[in-house]
């Protein structure tokens, strides 16, 4: 998968991961941007490791099922770190 490839994957696994955690989430596009091909990258890396399956073709499932669950991840933490303390 090529560089426009994580960064269009990246973008929408972002937003599902925004779209499924509850909460307000700061930050626009371009952290959505951010936290998915991170999150892309992380899930890739977890899949690889625990299951042998990576981030490899755009138009499979378990790509986006990894990714959007990698972003899930990196959102979860993210929360945690900028969370104000009350």
């Amino acid at each position: 998968m090529g560089f426009i490839g994580w960064i269009v994957l990246g973008l929408i696994a972002g937003a599902i991961a925004k779209a499924i955690k509850p909460g307000e989430q700061g930050g626009g596009w371009i952290a959505t941007l951010l936290l998915g091909v991170v999150g892309a990258v992380i899930g890739g890396w977890i899949g690889s490791a625990a299951f042998g399956v990576g981030v490899n073709e755009f138009w499979d499932l378990s790509t986006w099922l990894l990714a959007i669950g990698g972003s899930l991840i990196v959102l979860i933490i993210w929360g945690f770190i900028t969370r104000k303390r009350a």
